[in-house]
């Protein structure tokens, strides 16, 4: 019987390294790699080993006779993607089949000449970007590791920013735990680059630097009344029920009927997820005391998923719509206010994003009525409407939004932006605003000889957790080259007189 990959996969190919028959695509030599919305085994090609199951770090691979109710859909998943000529290598004939690449570890020049003594490198992050690379430092070189965080905790996004009820995702952080205590690796957490220890300080007892801090902002929409109270972004809720120190427990309040999410990325469908659930089955979960308290208090009848295109260029991927449909005593209900928004759908194959709305229910909705009124909660996807005005006084009572002919109201007791992640300019780095991304190249600062950059702070807000693996691989790659030619400058200092320095600065 064949194995399948579910709903929680990382993407980052630790699985296709260890299948000894090639079933697992696409594969980090693909050109799909990175764009599809998972991984996927071949069940014709699969012999049933296990290996991939026992390598990968967040639970998903399963055999296809175990999968539960909830997740039966993916044998047919995986094998759809089959179904179809794959494309091959550019310059060359696309192929289908199992058996047309070959693959092995992310390859960079690991090995430093004989003589070449440790490298002292500093990562400034504990996210999976920032673990990435140290794994590929102190697994395959003699480099000293110096990990900061800004925070009292390690763990970045995965700590942080996945939903409780997504526990599989979160146990990738167990994959990286030995980095942490490793024996050439030494951890300063709640130590900020910038405020406590400058980016030239930090810089001055290592040989090198990489940062690693991720996309800690949100970006805004830029309307009237944004600002609210109770209009806030998707990254503060994220945060607030992932107990993020930064976020006050009181930060959110759920005595309304109605919430409007603006965005229909994963992240929206997360908190919409989280809004609407039985607070039950979140008890157990890491989830914060205080927000699995105000869940349990909670008033939310209705969630409404607010898109600004149509719904085939919608920003979820399959999966996370897939697990709104298993929700129990939850109605789904597309808004078909317009034409083209069931036309879109129709139309659209099992595979794109307006085909994992088929089969939903679709009807134009009043919003003079109610939430709730059937006597059970609710996900509305209104899509070819954006944002104009978000309404209220002391409290937000409504939003403003485009639609058919022209603007209508939507009474909401809440707005949550949920329009993506922004970075922030590092303290003594160069900075690109458009972007939200620090000039680099090949993952080299631009300008900055010894000081690098990795995860979403590289290459902008996209790629899941696995996407971080190949980023570090080529970071990493250019810090070693760099290395054996003598481009980076040497140290000032070393690790105690590094150590004396944050004791002072904590004092």
């Amino acid at each position: 019987m064949a194995f399948a990959i579910t709903q929680t996969c990382c993407s980052d190919a630790t699985c296709v390294s260890v299948c000894p028959v090639n079933c697992i695509h696409p594969t980090p030599g693909e050109r799909a790699f990175g764009s599809t919305e998972m991984l996927y085994i071949d069940p014709k090609a699969c012999i049933d080993c296990g290996a991939c199951a026992d390598a990968c770090p967040v639970d998903a691979v399963l055999p296809v006779d175990r999968l539960p109710d909830g997740q039966r859909e993916y044998a047919r998943i995986n094998a759809d993607h089959f179904e179809r000529d794959l494309p091959g290598e550019a310059g060359t004939p696309a192929r289908s089949g199992p058996n047309f690449h070959d693959w092995g570890e992310p390859s960079f020049d690991r090995v430093l000449p004989p003589d070449f003594g440790p490298l002292r490198v500093a990562i400034v992050g504990t996210g999976p970007a920032g673990l990435y690379a140290a794994r590929d430092l102190l697994l395959h070189t003699r480099a000293e590791v110096t990990l900061v965080d800004r925070l009292p905790a390690a763990g970045g996004l995965v700590r942080y920013g996945v939903a409780p009820d997504h526990p599989a995702t979160k146990k990738v952080g167990e994959s990286f735990a030995r980095f942490l205590t490793h024996p050439r690796a030494r951890m300063y957490l709640d130590l900020d680059v910038g405020t406590d220890v400058t980016a030239e300080e930090l810089a001055a007892h290592h040989d090198a630097v990489i940062y690693a801090v991720g996309a800690a902002t949100d970006r805004r929409l830029g309307i009237p009344g944004e600002d609210r109270p109770g209009s806030l972004s998707a990254t503060t809720f994220v945060a607030w029920y992932n107990a993020h120190p930064e976020v006050a427990p009181d930060a959110v309040d759920l005595s309304c009927e109605r919430i409007v999410v603006v965005g229909n990325g994963n992240v929206a469908l997360d908190v919409a997820r989280l809004l609407v659930r039985d607070p039950g089955t979140l008890a157990g979960t890491r989830i914060a005391d205080h927000a699995l308290a105000e869940l349990r208090r909670s008033k939310v009848r209705e969630v409404v998923l607010l898109g600004r295109r149509g719904p085939e260029h919608a920003a979820y991927t399959g999966p996370e719509v897939l697990a709104l449909r298993h929700l129990d005593d939850v109605d789904l209900l597309v808004d078909d206010h317009d034409p083209r928004i069931g036309a879109a759908i129709d139309a659209a194959g099992a595979r794109e994003k307006a085909g994992a709305l088929r089969g939903l229910a679709r009807e134009p909705v009043d919003w003079s009525l109610p939430p709730g009124a059937s006597g059970r909660r609710r996900i509305v996807f209104r899509f070819l409407s954006a944002p104009v005005e978000v309404h209220g006084g002391a409290r937000t009572r409504a939003v403003r939004v485009t639609g058919g002919t022209g603007e209508l109201e939507i009474p909401a007791g809440r707005v949550l932006r949920a329009v993506g992640y922004r970075g922030v300019a590092p303290a003594g780095l160069p900075f690109d605003e458009a972007t939200g991304t620090v000039p680099h190249r090949a993952g080299r600062v631009t300008g900055r000889p010894g000081t690098y950059v990795v995860g979403w702070i590289k290459r902008g807000p996209s790629g899941g957790i696995g996407a971080n693996r190949v980023c570090a691989a080529e970071t990493v790659g250019s810090l070693l080259a760099d290395a054996v030619a003598g481009a980076l400058p040497a140290p000032a200092g070393g690790p105690k007189a590094f150590r004396r320095l944050v004791r002072r600065r904590r004092r």
